[in-house]
């Protein structure tokens, strides 16, 4: 297992745990791998020493446990994401690209108070929170990869 430190487009940083590097470079090229703080997908490594679990003592089955509750970690906060989604695309308007002009509109009183959804871009993100518009960024749905 090795650490990495990643930073993503909108200039967070966090950590996370990959197999190998390999498997971090997979992810990266597939957007597997979003920010925990605004769900962007452009993410890349920040300089930084990678932390490598191979302490002498440690044996394969710790490795698989690690491993496995790593798995099993991540599959909880997949579905967590997963069912905040549902949520929001059960209970808000789709307002699609129009996301931060409607956003706008309902800040200013222009339009009624309700919940939507849409896309945005970065820059319109920021934008958006310069003007003190509140929203919050869902990650997308993990493309499924055909065998």
């Amino acid at each position: 297992m090795i650490l990495y430190q990643l930073k993503c487009g909108n200039g967070h940083s966090f950590e996370a745990w990959f197999k190998d590097s390999a498997s971090y470079d997979d992810q990266q090229r597939h957007g597997d791998i979003a920010c925990p703080h605004c769900g962007e997908v452009t993410v890349s490594k920040a300089p930084m020493a990678p932390r490598i679990n191979s302490s002498v003592g440690e044996s394969a089955a710790s490795g698989d446990f690690h491993e496995a509750r790593a798995r099993e970690l991540a599959e909880r906060i997949l579905d967590a994401v997963s069912e905040l989604r549902d949520h929001v695309e059960g209970s808000c308007d789709y307002v699609g690209d129009d996301f931060p002009e409607e956003a706008r509109r309902i800040h200013y009183g222009e339009s009624d108070q309700r919940g939507i959804y849409g896309e945005a871009s970065a820059e319109e993100a920021e934008d958006m929170q310069e003007e003190g518009i509140e929203f919050y960024m869902l990650p997308g749905r993990p493309k499924q990869r055909s065998s």
